[in-house]
């Protein structure tokens, strides 16, 4: 098995586990996981460990709402600090590069007229999702397992109706596996209105395993009583998980709503929450140990 096709398969086993902790709750166990995924427990942990940064039986436990609460209180991104810092725009995910840069206000009045749009179908460890792009970058990225592949093309096609699109993973296969395996540079070529740039910039400041909520975004872009446009303008984020809407909850720790379905939105957050906390584990834990 090659390392392209081998990578495939790792993301499918993931997404699969993952939406089988998702149904099965916290009394599934590592044994019966393995026995549905068909692999032995200590393959599978291995593997699901490697990818996820925790075991399957912990990450059972970020996928609850009390987690998502609990990242409200210990992890709410202060947006005015980081928006002041210059760290929108853009910004260094860990080994992950993404560089921002709208599209002209005018090709987003016209409809997106005169853009030829490329598209594709990827493997993703949440999931089966759709990316599209320009020669400047991803314009779109949406996962199908809610919807399903053809609503998320026409998603697509709808916001941008005088571009042409046409069938090329190829040409997106280097951002969409860059992004997916947190390595190199993805470019990101947003197209919206002024103020939801303004809102998508606000959401690219928030760290990864951070959350944050309408109303502090809309009091970190200067409009402080505009939460529910906030809300509006990150629900119509094109860019799934790279523009991290998903990091949005609502005030009192809810998950509130996601384009691509609250399963996905619920995996995203427990696997950066994991990973954050392996990280502030591995950086805390004295040298030798």
């Amino acid at each position: 098995m090659n390392d392209m096709s081998e990578g495939s398969y790792h993301y499918r086993v993931i997404a699969r586990a993952i939406a089988l902790i998702d149904a099965g709750g916290p009394g599934m166990t590592l044994d019966e996981l393995a026995a549905r995924l068909g692999m032995s427990p200590a393959h599978f942990q291995r593997l699901f460990s490697a990818w996820v940064g925790v075991s399957p039986k912990r990450y059972q436990q970020y996928l609850t709402l009390a987690h998502a609460r609990e990242m409200l209180r210990a992890r709410h991104s202060a947006l005015e600090t980081a928006l002041a810092a210059g760290l929108s725009g853009t910004g260094r995910l860990h080994d992950l590069f993404l560089r921002w840069e709208a599209m002209p206000p005018g090709v987003y009045a016209s409809g997106g007229a005169g853009l030829s749009i490329a598209w594709g179908v990827f493997d993703s460890p949440f999931g089966e999702m759709l990316a599209a792009g320009t020669g400047q970058g991803l314009c779109g990225l949406g996962f199908t397992a809610v919807q399903g592949r053809a609503a998320v093309l026409e998603d697509f096609r709808a916001r941008w109706p005088a571009a042409s699109f046409h069938e090329d993973g190829a040409a997106l296969a280097p951002w969409v596996e860059a992004a997916i395996a947190r390595r190199g540079e993805v470019r990101l070529a947003a197209m919206g209105g002024p103020f939801h740039l303004k809102v998508w910039e606000a959401l690219l400041a928030i760290p990864e395993g951070h959350v944050t909520t309408y109303s502090d975004i809309a009091r970190a872009i200067g409009h402080p009583r505009a939460a529910r446009a906030v809300g509006s303008a990150v629900g119509a984020n094109p860019v799934g998980w790279l523009i991290p809407c998903h990091r949005v909850l609502r005030r009192e720790g809810g998950l509130g709503g996601y384009h691509w379905g609250l399963p996905v939105k619920r995996a995203l957050l427990a696997w950066e929450g994991a990973r954050a906390d392996a990280r502030e584990a591995a950086e805390i834990m004295p040298l030798g140990v």
